[in-house]
């Protein structure tokens, strides 16, 4: 670990983005060049402490999940992750493995996006960040770890609270879809990937999905009409648009609602009752 040369790094990032880039208001009297310690800090769900630390020399060697997040507050490039990991003592992750870093472009767009539900999944179904909107209408999906990181996953092994969003009606649609898409990464990540472990995965848990599976279909389908349901404000009918990264293994999905209709009434309560509940 290279203590200097990583604070050195972490700092002239740091310096160099603005809180507009990060979807950060610029706020009063700010003297500091880029974004502040305590905003970087934030953004990377870490103490502000830790961040400190590590730029003047004196924290311990950063785990790879936190060098994840970090990248992910300071927008690096996926070569510049690669060299933060380097820097931190940790061998670059694979760049097949896109269940961590967010690319730098998606990220841009999405810092701009706060008054309609947007977030950033991968190919494998993982929502690697997602806005406050996004939140209140789709639920808070940052605590899952390993294969229910994954919607796919939760969708066939956890239908009972994974379906709650979707009306009845929609859901085998919607199974088909999942499955057709996760068909799709296993085409251009291959069997030995994540994506094929988790095909194992739910082939050994969900009868449901290995009826599916063996359909052998084929799809990545995020541009769609659906109606999702919210549990307090009711079913709210919404347009998906995505907007893939250049290998396709990211996608910004964004959802909107027509003007003058009663949905998108629904989304702008919603951006006022976040996600609070009414009970």
């Amino acid at each position: 670990m290279d203590r200097a040369a990583l604070s050195d790094f972490l700092r002239r990032h740091r310096e160099a983005l603005q809180p507009a880039d990060a979807g950060l208001p610029a706020g009063p009297r700010r003297r500091t060049a880029g974004l502040r310690r305590e905003e970087v800090a934030l953004l990377a769900s870490m103490s502000v402490d830790y961040y400190t630390r590590l730029e003047q020399q004196r924290g311990p060697q950063p785990s790879t999940p936190m060098l994840s997040s970090i990248a992910r507050a300071l927008r690096l490039t996926d070569d510049e992750r690669d060299y933060l990991f380097r820097l931190a003592g940790h061998a670059p992750p694979d760049r097949t493995d896109t269940g961590s870093h967010v690319a730098a472009a998606l990220l841009r767009v999405f810092d701009r996006l706060s008054d309609t539900p947007a977030l950033i999944i991968s190919n494998l179904g993982e929502t690697l960040v997602q806005n406050r909107m996004a939140e209140a209408l789709l639920g808070d999906v940052s605590h899952y770890t390993g294969l229910e990181r994954s919607e796919v996953y939760r969708w066939f092994v956890s239908p009972e609270t994974a379906r709650l969003r979707y009306p009845e009606a929609d859901r085998d649609r919607h199974s088909r879809a999942q499955v057709a898409s996760l068909r799709a990464a296993i085409g251009s990540l291959g069997a030995d990937s994540r994506a094929g472990v988790l095909v194992g995965a739910l082939l050994e848990r969900s009868p449901e999905f290995a009826e599916i599976w063996e359909r052998h279909e084929v799809a990545r389908r995020f541009e769609d009409h659906k109606t999702l349901v919210h549990p307090e404000i009711g079913p709210i009918d919404v347009d998906c648009q995505s907007l893939f990264t250049e290998d396709r293994s990211q996608a910004l999905l964004v959802l909107t609602a027509a003007p003058n209709t009663e949905a998108a009434e629904k989304l702008a309560l919603l951006g006022v009752v976040g996600t609070q509940s009414f009970s």
